[in-house]
């Protein structure tokens, strides 16, 4: 009789783990969920509809900053919408990166016009105020004399640069010219006595805010280094300020 009621008692245990463990077990494991689509929302809107889905938003960057993209919406979701996954399951969604990436300024100069505007869009920065400034050496034509930022200057996705243009005009025969100094990079006061050794006279002096530049430096000059100007012709100034 022992050995029957062990055995009885030993066949309920088998049943009740059966019904409180395995039958669970086996019963969650054939259950799924189908993803919802959260493309384009708010993060924190797609988060939460996932939850309630029974899901769990797990948060990605883009490989490359996207400009004009909002950094909480999401750009694109794995697993995909519509597709069935297990309960608890991990969906990431991409969304674009917070902050602008940094990168060396190229060198536009001596570049053809439409070069450098194809180097600049290509890295996403916003050329402005382009200048032009009259060259006698026909090869000159057309081609960056000078740039707003220092080739090389770390920069964010979306700065503004500026540039001189050469435009070609034969000297007169007979007329004196003067070749424009290199001052870019000198301080405000080495580029005055500079410009005044060569015979011209210092114009307007503009100013530009930088975090990054040493103060009171020269950063543009017009007209632009090399090019023939005339005696009479004033030279304009661009200089570094830090407040």
């Amino acid at each position: 009789m022992k050995k029957v009621a062990l055995i009885v008692i030993f066949l309920i245990g088998i049943v009740v783990i059966i019904d409180k463990l395995v039958m669970p077990l086996y019963i969650s494991q054939g259950d799924v969920k189908v993803v919802p689509d959260v493309l384009h929302m708010n993060y924190e809107e797609a988060s939460k509809k996932l939850r309630h889905a029974g899901l769990t938003a797990i948060k990605s960057y883009h490989v490359k900053y996207l400009s004009g993209v909002d950094s909480n919406v999401v750009l694109s979701q794995m697993p995909e919408p519509g597709m069935e996954v297990k309960p608890g399951r991990n969906v990431y969604l991409v969304v674009n990166k917070r902050e602008k990436p940094s990168f060396p300024m190229p060198d536009l100069l001596g570049r053809p016009e439409l070069d450098a505007r194809e180097t600049v869009a290509r890295m996403d920065l916003k050329l402005q105020n382009v200048q032009t400034s009259t060259v006698t050496k026909s090869e000159d034509n057309g081609r960056v004399l000078s740039q707003s930022i220092p080739a090389q200057t770390m920069v964010k996705s979306g700065s503004y640069v500026s540039v001189i243009i050469g435009r070609f005009e034969p000297s007169d025969a007979g007329m004196k010219k003067i070749v424009m100094p290199d001052v870019l990079g000198m301080s405000l006061e080495q580029a005055r006595q500079v410009v005044a050794d060569a015979g011209l006279t210092l114009g307007k002096v503009t100013t530009e805010y930088s975090a990054s530049l040493v103060p009171n430096t020269v950063i543009s000059q017009k007209p632009a280094v090399n090019t023939y100007v005339s005696p009479d012709q004033s030279v304009e100034l661009t200089v570094v300020t830090s407040e």
